[in-house]
């Protein structure tokens, strides 16, 4: 996997330059190559016959696009000499190309919205989109970059599959960073028309999911033992706790859907409301990155 590259979808946009500055700080920890991909939506017009193709993009704006890439892969040189970086300008679907390419990527990362050639780079679409079917980790890049050098890693987890990868990832970014690690888990309570049995004890139940939780880690802990974990369980919206979790956060991981507490965790609700309202960057884990052949 440390020669599969960092992806940004990059479009020359106040978001994209934040993704890019982002990206190029975990590939100098990670030691990953970078690479940008700037793509230009193919623009059709209706016909007498069928709709065909456009006249844009034209060599034009073809030109100017590699001339931005160009400067933008100059200025991370000059910043990291030692840096790999690349830079590409291609015609197609934004969101379809940077899934394609996923495959064979450790993470794709995105503004929370652009302009340009990533036409439609807004939190709903490219985002959410290649978020929801990319192959590996995607990072959007929104609300503060954390300057504190020990802002913890936060990850949200109810125990499903999506959500342990999501454990898993974290893991490996607090090691990597050497930051604390906040796993939070929340699940709701009986609504106020439900009548709970006799002796229920929301404090009981609070008790009983963190035991469960820290016996799930139990195998981490002993993977990362440098890493100092705080375990946080709270009986409220799931989708509530973490937006607040994620303020003075380095980063917030995410399983892309879940179960339990988490339920329906798609994009569009935990995850989504997330990728819209988080203090921080947010990654969202569908698939770990497969390791090169």
């Amino acid at each position: 996997m440390s020669s599969y590259p960092i992806l940004v979808g990059f479009d020359g946009s106040e978001g994209a330059t934040a993704a890019l500055r982002w990206a190029a700080d975990e590939a100098a920890r990670s030691g990953a190559p970078l690479e940008l991909l700037y793509a230009f939506e193919w623009q059709a017009v209706a016909g007498p016959i069928a709709p065909g193709p456009g006249s844009w993009p034209d060599r034009a704006a073809r030109e100017d696009a590699k001339r931005m890439v160009d400067t933008a892969v100059a200025e991370i040189l000059s910043a990291r000499p030692e840096a790999s970086v690349t830079g590409t300008v291609e015609v197609g679907s934004a969101a379809a190309m940077l899934e394609q390419r996923s495959r064979h990527a450790r993470l794709v990362v995105l503004g929370n919205r652009g302009h340009g050639g990533f036409l439609g780079l807004l939190i709903g679409s490219t985002s959410v989109t290649v978020a929801a079917h990319a192959h590996c980790p995607v990072a959007v890049i929104r609300g503060d970059v954390a300057m504190d050098p020990v802002a913890p890693v936060v990850v949200g987890t109810d125990g499903s599959d999506c959500s342990l990868l999501a454990v898993e990832y974290a893991f490996a970014q607090a090691a990597a960073r050497g930051v604390p690690l906040r796993v939070v888990h929340a699940y709701t309570l009986p609504t106020p028309r439900w009548r709970p049995p006799e002796g229920f004890d929301p404090e009981e139940i609070t008790v009983a999911e963190h035991s469960a939780l820290d016996e799930m880690l139990a195998g981490w802990r002993d993977k990362y033992p440098t890493v100092p974990v705080n375990l946080e369980v709270v009986a409220d919206t799931p989708g509530h706790v973490m937006v607040e979790a994620t303020r003075g956060a380095a980063l917030v991981a995410v399983g892309s859907r879940g179960r339990g507490g988490f339920r329906g965790l798609l994009l569009g609700s935990v995850g989504g409301q997330l990728i819209h309202h988080a203090h921080c960057p947010v990654i969202v884990v569908r698939e770990l990155p497969s390791p090169p052949a």
